[in-house]
């Protein structure tokens, strides 16, 4: 039995979709410094990419603040129970029309490998591309080291990181009942999710 439930908050979707926005503007005046993308000046590339970085990060402090008060910071705990079947799951039984081994609920959002996956994005991936940032903008100041060549690699690297993490996202969101079922529930909020029906208790 299907049942319409209210599964993402309207800061988790204004959260998710400023998110985003952010990452893929800040990919793309990176990619412009880097020389890889033309499609606004180099100056102005470093200037906006300044920018976003600063309301990313003014974005996530905001984001952390709320997952602890509100106790929503458990949804990424990593957990292995029935991770190979999700894995099982994406690499073959969706091919077979088979059904998700893990049910969805209000309190489960996540299953195993995107609570593996959104803890390593938020507590390593994002903190290296935060540092290696910082060092690159501040490396004079600083007086690190560390050249300036390597940290810059090492920031593109994260970069690219970021990119194949997105390209992942928008592929699994499409694997819904229908394509467009994620997005639309990221962008109203509800979600159709199956539930146990209540066995009849008449007499």
């Amino acid at each position: 039995m299907k049942e319409r439930k209210l599964f993402y908050t309207r800061f988790e979707r204004f959260w998710h979709w400023a998110q985003a926005l952010l990452i893929i503007l800040l990919l793309i005046t990176g990619f412009t410094i880097h020389g890889s993308l033309n499609i606004i000046s180099f100056g102005k590339a470093v200037t906006f990419h300044n920018q976003l970085a600063w309301l990313l990060l003014g974005l996530t402090a905001f984001a952390i603040f709320w997952h602890f008060t509100t106790g929503q910071w458990k949804q990424y705990t990593p957990t292995l129970e029935k991770a190979a079947e999700v894995v099982c799951y994406y690499s073959r039984d969706i091919f077979k029309g088979c059904e998700h081994p893990i049910k969805k609920d209000v309190d489960r959002k996540l299953n195993p490998l995107q609570r593996i996956a959104y803890f390593l994005l938020k507590v390593v991936l994002f903190p290296f591309q935060v540092i290696t940032g910082l060092l690159y903008l501040y490396s004079s100041q600083l007086g690190t080291s560390m050249e300036i060549s390597t940290v810059a690699l090492l920031h593109t690297i994260g970069a690219f990181a970021f990119l194949g993490f997105l390209i992942i996202h928008v592929y699994l969101a499409t694997t819904g009942e229908t394509v467009s079922a994620h997005f639309k529930a990221m962008v109203t909020g509800w979600e159709e999710i199956e539930v146990e029906e209540e066995p009849n208790r008449s007499v």
